[in-house]
């Protein structure tokens, strides 16, 4: 597991497209911050096979909390999936916001069936479901957070 850079954008790209997650054209917007100021907080962490990122994840601290982060973005290319990566990255995520003092991790997801597996997953590796935001993506699709205390 390693932390992003710009060498990786291409690899992450095709990550995004295999995984579906959202279009990767998408992505250049999202991660500019990241690179270009000094002062982010946002972690960008790849897993790489073979030197190739095969997954990525995006994580953000909550503004106005004390120690909360949120797992905007957690993805592996389709070709790696269900082999534990997606396990280990999360374990990655956790232990470096437990050293770096912080206190909990979140994680939105759609209550869509399509996602089923999705909060399946969550629930495997410790976190709770905590909330349930009715018709927040859109009707009939609700926002589903789940939670974790970093210990």
């Amino acid at each position: 597991m390693q932390k992003v850079t710009k060498f990786h954008l291409e690899g992450l790209k095709e990550v995004l497209d295999s995984s579906a997650l959202f279009p990767s054209e998408y992505l250049d917007d999202m991660i500019s911050d990241y690179f270009t100021n000094p002062d982010s907080e946002d972690i960008w962490f790849t897993y790489m096979l073979n030197d190739r990122p095969i997954a990525l994840g995006y994580c953000v601290p909550e503004k106005f909390t004390n120690g909360t982060f949120n797992l905007y973005a957690i993805a592996v290319h389709g070709a790696y999936q269900g082999k534990g990566i997606g396990k280990e990255m999360m374990s990655y995520i956790e232990k470096l916001l437990l050293e770096a003092g912080k206190r909990v991790l979140i994680v939105e997801t759609s209550s869509q069936p399509r996602y089923d597996n999705t909060r399946a997953f969550y629930h495997k590796i410790g976190y709770t479901a905590q909330a349930v935001l009715p018709h927040f993506w859109d009707e009939g699709d609700d926002k589903v957070i789940f939670y974790k205390k970093l210990n």
